[in-house]
């Protein structure tokens, strides 16, 4: 039985992901910052419920404690993650940016990716087939935003893409340190979800669909890459 772990899970891409996983077999997580909004999510799916602020980490130490205490895990599902935007659901452009703005959105996207890693390591470490899904952006992708032309060429905002691009970096030296794991760095697409609006044009049965395909990757699979559903993509 696989054993995963979906931080940001109690809605959205997190929770379409649970759902599909469940179906597969895995034993699920289902992790949230909200103990109430967690616990109802769970029990739509059949999922276990567990409390996880990416950002405290007193709460992602708790976690980590419980699961192993369950049993311990095979797979992290790196989900949770920010964009900040205007009151008006505008993007945060170069002019408009502040320190603590990016502070914030890499608190949540980088730091808290870390934290969340750096805690459950040891549970993924003894896993006979260990799995880390890294959830990025095609905007984290420089080739993308120096294009003209590419979909992400025209995008303004600053802090959410360079913390997207931080999670690549990050994805390939875990994957070079740990060349027994199976960590890899995902683009969904743009998916319909809270956190852009639900200004996306996908589903997010479309969006988790590499998410989905990545949790499931063979131990014999690739590692330290860049993928979105329909192949990788340039850094």
């Amino acid at each position: 039985m696989t054993t995963t772990l979906i931080t940001g899970a109690n809605k959205g891409l997190g929770y379409e992901t649970a759902r599909r996983l469940l179906a597969v077999g895995h034993t699920v997580y289902l992790g949230s910052r909200d103990a109430g909004r967690g616990r109802d999510a769970a029990e739509r799916l059949g999922a276990r419920p567990v409390v996880i602020d990416v950002t405290d980490e007193a709460s992602v130490q708790a976690a980590a404690k419980a699961i192993e205490a369950d049993g311990g895990l095979d797979v992290l599902v790196n989900n949770a993650g920010i964009e900040s935007r205007t009151a008006g659901n505008g993007i945060v452009g170069a002019a408009d940016l502040t320190a603590e703005h990016m502070r914030e959105t890499f608190e949540t996207n980088v730091f808290g990716l870390v934290r969340v890693t750096h805690a459950f390591l040891p549970l993924l470490r003894r896993s006979a087939a260990p799995v880390v899904v890294n959830l990025s952006s095609g905007l984290a992708s420089l080739t993308g935003l120096s294009t003209p032309g590419t979909p992400a060429y025209a995008y303004p905002g600053v802090a959410y893409p360079a913390s997207k691009t931080a999670v690549n970096m990050i994805t390939v030296q875990y994957a070079k340190a740990f060349p027994e794991m199976r960590i890899n760095a995902v683009e969904p697409g743009f998916t319909k979800t809270d956190l852009n609006g639900n200004t996306g044009v996908q589903t997010v049965e479309q969006g988790a669909e590499i998410i989905v395909r990545m949790a499931q990757v063979a131990p014999d699979g690739p590692t330290g890459g860049y993928f979105t559903a329909e192949g990788t993509l340039p850094w």
